[in-house]
């Protein structure tokens, strides 16, 4: 294999063995430009993911660089090295490596390679811009940026890189409001550019935006990129005119450019439109120009003056292969048709209502999506090219046809000419020759091969006068265009002899441009084409769909290659072959571009959850080559990877089955295939069938909800349209299984390395119509200390989907059970979905054991309101509503309680007199408890309005007679609350809430998170964990940038460390609140557990023990007084942890607390310094209430801190208090506390240990006793 066919790093082990390392090479420390030994070996890179869709072949003196094994942060622009051996000027950024470090190539719109991706020539954006540059003049421009889960929805939720919130991308702000406006970007100055050059990007589009000239239009935002020429500024790609959400490639192909250059990206957007775009991981491949040292050519090769080799094929083809257009110098025997002054003789036939070939240029036709930015000869918009477009009052194929001069018999002619089709994937262009009224088909190519022109070459072997015929047909909303006509000097013009007769043209369609022809000559719509199911009588509409033989043809497959391999159909008798008769095989292919062979099927679907997809192969390749099969969705522009093989230096065979999924329309299977066609290396693909794909196809299993995940997955199906999914397991480290705690279950972990999915859903098939409701009850798991969301919705058909069930953030480690009501549907069939959204990236989501048994579930023992009302009944007077502040018409709560944001859903009621006059009740009933024990706690989080809000009465209903629990008309201040009490119930129990008016103009009263739980309440403030966390909570705000305790028994978890028993039980199987420390670092640097909001206190005490567990090697010796950093105005009280091995095992604490006014109590975990290793875990929390711990029978803390501690790690103990308003109050015990701190340790009545608290502000923060750590 030469110089200038040595394969990119696009390797496949590591997909094949489900791991993506990232290449570790070095770099030549001697040398200018490194040559290939032989062959280019394959890389395992994490780069397949994405680049097997689409792999090419590079240079050999393209390499990639050094990578080191240690975790990055974001450098400044400045600390990349830039041409280190000081090359000339004209050597940077042009693709090759001069410096032995490839640091010539630094900071050129890519850096010499990427050590995340592991590809060469990439700006991943990680360590610093690559030299791009915001050249906008407003505003409103492009910064460096990474995700945020505070705004999780709106823009790129992670970037492409890595696939999660620490990774950088580049990214618009500041769109302004009422004007059109555009973005700009511009890369520095590149050299020149190869034929085969490539460029690759990841974007993430967002936002839509409202038209201000009519109603009911939408106008989209535009991404485009062109190349910034000396003389003009040509586009190379826009972005399609329909997108979805997530990441999104764009391939752009340059062509040959021998002068500077620079890439420009632009946004434009309308006014009022307030889109975002994210881009990532651009790539530049194959850009170099070939190898110029001397070497031997093959028989079938000419040397270019450079003294590369080129293959005799490509002389004189209208394309620079050399680099120095000595391949195109020697020409003057073929006749060269760039249409830049007339047709040259060919005949544009025009016979109403066929479309005709028209010749134009890219600057009068404008910038529509399918047509060419510019023509093949000049790379100028300026040029001319013919083309034929589609138009709303189109035939359905309306066949545009040209046609040469007669030619005289030969066996030497060829015809080279360059294709553009682009805008619709079921455009075509054919090929033929003509004589004698028959026409001869020698090439087509059908589909959307992207925005670039493609070489295709035909030989000439008639015995006859012929004429060649060139056909197009334009599908909808795309165009084909062709351009350098190029005609070998054996195409020999027929002089005296009669022309050639045109062939006999086939009647008009009688279809519409929306409609598909059958057989029989009826018109069906064409989207009922491939759809799986048979519409025509004669089932013509499903037979050229993929499904096939390929004995009778290609089955609907068509070669969508742009380089030198194509898929082509092969005919084997051979009875010791695997694959017999005629089978799809790799073959050599014209284009001038360097990548893998594509085949694709016409635009399929929409297909059912239990589609796949199967065929027989075999390949026969060293492990360089590989067969792979992805799935396009084309109307969004996204390819994802299904399958693949790789090569194994011998033959391969085989049959696959490949789950698809269910997919919308239009979808199209695609089989790409790399190897090396010079030695005995092939690939062939045989019987290929669609099984199950219909729609409306029910598998025996598909209505069998209830499944325990031990055999299979029932009747639910991994939704396969995103690469973010459900994973069948026994738990990996995360914990065992539910059903036997060594069995299997689903599982999703959004911290899996390049997962760029926003969500993963785990599907039904369609099912019957439900005339009456049922109840799934099922187990999950949300643990982590940043997990995501795990919603149950119901779909419809042809409605809207509806949440159910709902849950966000770390519940812990533990399996919970949870129920929701399936409605009944009435006449529509419906599916039900699980879905993890991609909400949190540090956690995992379980989920097991699935029940569906008939009628209404009852109660919900934990209800958020995120999902439904939980069945609790309205009535009275005035109106609970659930609702958000986003959304809500009612005044109520700025954020509700379970997720802490405006977009949290609570239940709320208007109690102002007109809403509720003076004394009506507005009430709210849950449906009736079933108690299994003796007792049981009731918790529920309230708010109360400031004024006069009127008042909140709950009630214990039972056997229709009332308790009531709670009366509050006043609260401190307007914000959540914890009530509990303990309920014993003799049977059956609701829980009745009661909303009084009270005359005020305005007010609300709101209700959240409700809770039953078996057992008696615990103190207020006071846990022992084994049932819940007795409103202990983590903040959920992503705002606040800090990460969640989770709660986990004993049982060793190697993702979860923690200690291997609690505190309570001394058990592996008690329970606890811990922290893993190693977490802390660039998504946040804290961990909060706050306790419920507690009343003002004047001699309490909290008492609680804590484990800390803190590697040796991250402690500092010494003794002293450490300097504790705090937030403005506040003290921390820190403990100090044990350190090395073995640990000091639990500790308990004692802490005296006061506070004139109500307070919270949070536990925070601090670090100054990240990556820090350890855990922290908290249990037996107690909290004594007006009782002191000097009065305690269990005393404090004993003993002195130990003198080796952890300077890095801080356990801090916040008390966060309500403001009051009153100043004076608060200045007053501010300054007895700062009396109290003054005294010596003998003067003071603390625990030892501690000193009295410090009041400041709102917050009362334990500070550590003067003294006390000499």
């Amino acid at each position: 294999m030469r110089d200038a066919e040595c394969r990119d790093s696009d390797g496949v082990e590591g997909v094949v063995q489900g791991k993506m390392p990232l290449r570790a090479q070095h770099l030549p420390q001697q040398g200018p430009k490194p040559r290939c030994p032989g062959k280019c070996h394959l890389q395992v890179t994490r780069a397949l993911r994405h680049l097997l869709l689409a792999p090419c072949l590079v240079p050999c003196g393209v390499f990639s660089p050094f990578v080191s094994p240690v975790v990055r942060t974001a450098l400044p622009s400045g600390s990349v090295v830039v041409n280190s051996c000081s090359s000339a000027a004209e050597q940077l950024c042009n693709f090759i490596c001069d410096c032995s470090d490839c640091s010539d190539e630094n900071q050129c719109g890519y850096l010499r390679g990427s050590a995340v991706l592991g590809t060469p020539f990439t700006c991943d954006f990680e360590d610093s811009d690559c030299g791009w540059q915001d050249v906008g003049t407003s505003t409103y421009g492009w910064v460096r940026g990474r995700a945020s889960l505070a705004t999780w929805g709106v823009g790129a939720h992670s970037d492409h890189t890595v696939g999660t919130d620490l990774g950088w991308f580049l990214v618009t702000v500041s769109p302004p409001a009422k004007t059109t406006a555009t973005a700009w970007l511009r890369s520095p100055e590149m050299r020149e550019a190869a034929a085969t050059c490539e460029i690759r990007a990841w974007y993430h589009l967002s936002g839509s935006c409202e038209s201000t000239q009519g109603l009911n239009q939408t106008e989209r935002p535009v991404l485009r990129l062109a190349v910034a020429l000396k003389d003009e500024v040509v586009g190379l790609w826009q972005s399609p005119e329909r997108s979805s959400a997530g990441w999104h490639q764009l391939v752009a192909y340059p062509g040959r450019i021998t002068e500077q250059f620079q890439l420009i990206f632009s946004l434009t957007q309308p006014p009022t439109c307030g889109a975002e775009v994210a881009l990532d991981d651009i790539m530049f491949r194959n850009c170099g120009l070939p190898e110029v040292e001397q070497q031997v050519c093959e028989a079938q090769e000419s040397r270019c003056h450079r003294g590369s080799c080129v293959a005799l094929r490509r002389l004189c083809d209208g394309t620079d292969d050399c680099g120095d257009s000595s391949d195109e110098a020697q020409c003057e025997n073929f006749t060269h048709c760039s249409f830049d002054h007339d047709l040259c003789g060919w005949e544009a036939v025009a016979e109403p209502p066929a479309p005709v070939w028209g010749r134009n240029t890219s600057l009068n036709l404008g910038t529509s999506y399918g047509i060419p930015t510019r023509d093949h000869s000049n790379n100028s918009r300026a040029g001319f090219f013919l083309h034929v477009g589609s138009g709303p009052t189109a035939q359905a194929d309306g066949t545009a046809q040209l046609s040469s001069p007669t030619f005289q018999a030969t066996n030497s002619c060829s015809l080279v000419l360059y294709c553009h089709l682009h805008g619709s994937a079921t455009s075509k262009l054919s090929i033929s020759y003509v004589t004698n009224f028959t026409k001869h088909l020698m090439r087509e190519r059908t589909g959307d091969l992207g925005s670039c022109w493609v070489r295709e070459r035909v030989d000439f072997n008639v015995m006859h006068p012929f004429k060649v015929l060139i056909e197009g047909v334009a599908g909808s909303g795309g165009t084909v265009a062709i351009d350098d006509l190029i005609l070998s000097q054996g195409c020999v013009r027929q002089q005296e002899e009669a022309p050639v007769p045109p062939p006999r043209q086939a009647g008009a369609s009688p279809c519409a441009a929306d409609q598909t022809a059958c057989a029989s000559g009826d018109c069906i719509a064409a989207e009922l084409a491939c759809d799986f199911a048979a519409t025509c009588a004669d089932g013509s509409d499903e037979t050229r769909c993929g499904t096939t033989t390929f004995e009778s043809g290609a089955g609907g497959w068509h070669d969508v290659s742009l380089g030198r391999l194509r898929w082509g159909l092969q005919n084997v008798t051979e009875s010791g072959s695997f694959l017999t008769g005629t089978f799809l095989a790799l073959q050599t292919g014209e284009g001038q571009m360097v990548g893998p062979a594509k085949a694709r099927t016409p635009p399929l679907g929409p297909s059912g959850p239990a589609c796949t997809v199967e065929m027989s192969y075999h390949i026969h390749s060293d492990p360089q080559g590989f067969l792979a099969i992805s799935v396009t969705d084309y109307t969004t522009g996204t390819t994802q990877l299904a399958w693949q093989t790789q090569g194994r230096s011998s033959p391969t065979r085989g049959h696959v089955r490949v789950p698809l999924g269910e997919r919308s329309r239009p979808f199209q299977v695609e089989l790409l295939a790399l190897v090396d066609l010079q030695g005995s290396e092939s690939v062939g693909v045989d019987n290929v069938t669609f099984e199950q794909c219909y729609l409306d196809v029910m598998s025996p299993a598909a209505a069998e909800l209830s499944c325990n995940f031990e055999t299979g997955m029932c009747g639910w199906y991994q939704d396969l349209s995103s690469d973010f999914k459900w994973v069948h397991s026994t738990g990996q480290g995360q914990g065992s299984d539910h059903t036997t705690g060594s069995g299997y279950f689903l599982s999703v972990d959004p911290s899996v390395p390049w997962s760029h999915g926003q969500r993963a859903q785990l599907l039904t098939s369609r099912q019957e119509p439900a005339t009456a409701p049922r109840c799934l009850s099922f187990w999950y798991r949300l643990a982590g200390p940043q997990i995501g969301t795990l919603n149950l919705k119901l779909r419809r058909e042809g409605g809207e989907e509806v949440v159910l069930w709902t849950r966000r953030g770390t519940q812990g480690s533990v399996w919970h059970r949870a129920r929701a009501t399936l409605p009944a549907t009435g006449q529509q069939r419906y599916q039900v979905a699980f879905e993890v959204l991609r909400d949190g990236f540090l956690g995992d989501v379980g989920l097991d054991d699935i029940t569906q048994t008939a009628g209404p579930c009852g109660a919900e023992l934990s209800c958020t309101f995120e999902a439904e009302g939980c069945g609790l009944a309205a009535s009275g007077k005035g109106t609970w509503r659930r609702q958000s502040n986003g959304t809500g018409a009612t005044a109520g709560p700025a954020a509700d309680h379970t997720t802490g944001t405006a977009a949290g859903h609570y239940m709320v009621v208007n109690t102002g007199r007109v809403s509720l006059p003076t004394g009506h009740t507005a009430v709210l009933t849950s449906q009736p408890y079933q108690p299994s024990v003796s007792a049981q706690c009731l918790a529920f989080w309230y708010q109360l309005s400031a004024g006069t809000p009127g008042s909140l009465r709950v009630f214990v209903e039972q056997s229709r007679v009332r308790r009531k629990i709670l009366s509050i008309s006043t609260m401190e201040r307007s914000d959540w609350h914890r009530s509990q009490v303990t309920i014993q119930p003799d049977g059956d129990w609701q829980v009745v809430f009661e909303a009084v008016g009270a005359g005020a103009d305005h007010g609300y009263i709101a209700l959240d998170d409700l809770h039953v739980s078996d057992g008696a309440c615990p103190e207020p403030a006071s846990c022992d964990f084994e049932q819940d966390s007795c409103g202990w909570s983590s903040p959920s705000d992503p705002r606040l940038h800090s990460f969640a305790w989770g709660w986990k028994s004993g049982i060793a978890l190697a993702k979860y460390p923690g200690p291997e028993q609690d505190h309570t039980l001394g058990t592996r199987n008690g329970h606890y609140m811990h922290f893993d420390t190693s977490v802390l670092g660039a998504r946040g640097t804290s961990a909060l557990l706050e306790s419920p909001p507690l009343p003002a206190a004047t001699d309490s005490c909290l008492r609680f023990w804590y484990h800390m567990d803190i590697p040796e090697h991250l402690c500092e010796h010494g003794k002293g007084r450490e300097e504790v950093p705090s937030p403005a105005g506040q003290w921390r009280w820190p403990i100090r942890p044990g350190c090395g091995h073995p640990s000091r095992g639990w500790e308990r604490a004692a802490v005296p607390l006061r506070s004139p006014a109500e307070f919270q109590i949070s536990f925070e975990i601090t670090t100054r310094r990240w990556p820090m290793e350890g855990t922290v875990a908290l249990d037996d929390i107690a909290y004594s209430a007006r009782v002191g711990c000097h009065s305690s029978p269990e005393s404090p803390v004993e003993g002195k801190p130990s003198g080796n501690f952890v300077t890095e790690v801080v356990l801090s103990l916040l008390l966060a208090l309500v403001v009051v308003g009153l100043v004076a109050a608060g200045g007053w015990y501010c300054l007895k506390q700062r009396r109290v701190a003054s005294r010596t340790p003998t003067e003071s009545n603390s625990p030892q240990g501690f000193d009295n608290i410090t009041f400041r502000d709102d917050k009362v923060i334990i500070s550590p006793r003067e003294g006390d750590e000499s």
